[in-house]
């Protein structure tokens, strides 16, 4: 289940309803640990099953209702629009598919951060974020989850996941609402120094999949000024880190089938996996 629990939901009724539930996809890297796959292909559009890995996403997504997504490019990037507005067409001729091309702008990615940051004036205040580079069909990407975000004081909410055999000592902490419970508040647990109850605390990775709201990317949490007309690259984690320990982070752990195909192998796994 993907809701919010209810416990971490705010007394803020003041806060508008969605109305236009958004997301964005991020899909300018250059994936090098892919190479020589991705030397001519963007990593997001590598086939998985018999679909671009990206299109797993927007098939979520419009399943879930989400009509609104901001893609952002760069290695490669004008094979993106390119493939997702012929495989989409609908979406596309609706307006639904938006591109910040990184790549013409700046000649480079930008990070998550300073992705995110750019494509800000053409997300809504409170958005859904997906990696290109993740496979995860079955994720719901739930309405009343993201109402129940947007009415509370966090400024993220992740999804993580069990540690995967090739990052077994997580990202981030878990402070769970209840013993056993797989949701709480998402803790930043220094390398160093931590407390005892901090390193006691369950371990998990970030799935790369997320609620934001636009606000965490404003000061007093990010310097970036509006839209990122520097180009400036920052990865997201900073930002992440510096609101848990604010205490504005929640998370929900994620037990559905989720891969980061971050290497040829896992990729030939997951397409063996379907034969």
């Amino acid at each position: 289940m993907n809701a919010l629990p209810v416990e971490h939901r705010s007394q803020a009724h003041s806060q508008p309803r969605l109305s236009s539930p958004a997301a964005m996809l991020l899909a300018a890297g250059r994936g090098s640990r892919m190479r020589p796959l991705t030397d001519t292909t963007p990593k997001p559009l590598l086939a998985v099953q018999g679909r671009a890995l990206l299109d797993w996403h927007v098939a979520a997504l419009q399943r879930d209702g989400v009509q609104q997504l901001v893609v952002n490019t760069a290695w490669l990037g004008e094979q993106i629009p390119a493939h997702l507005n012929a495989a989409w067409p609908a979406l596309a001729a609706a307006g639904g598919l938006r591109y910040s091309q990184e790549g013409q702008d700046f000649g480079q990615a930008l990070e998550t951060a300073g992705g995110i940051a750019r494509a800000l004036p053409l997300l809504p205040t409170v958005f859904w974020l997906a990696a290109g580079d993740v496979f995860a069909p079955d994720f719901v990407f739930d309405a009343a989850a993201a109402q129940a975000f947007a009415a509370s004081d966090d400024l993220a909410h992740l999804w993580l996941v069990p540690n995967p055999v090739q990052h077994p000592q997580g990202d981030f902490g878990l402070r769970e609402s209840a013993p056993g419970r797989d949701h709480g508040r998402a803790v930043n647990v220094p390398k160093e120094g931590a407390t005892p109850e901090q390193a006691a605390l369950p371990r998990y990775t970030y799935s790369t999949i997320a609620l934001l709201k636009a606000e965490l990317f404003g000061l007093p949490w990010c310097d970036i000024l509006a839209g990122n007309p520097q180009g400036i690259a920052m990865p997201l984690v900073l930002l992440l880190r510096r609101a848990m320990d604010a205490g504005r982070v929640g998370a929900t752990v994620y037990r559905g089938q989720w891969v980061d195909v971050g290497t040829p192998e896992r990729l030939a796994q997951l397409n063996q996996s379907q034969a």
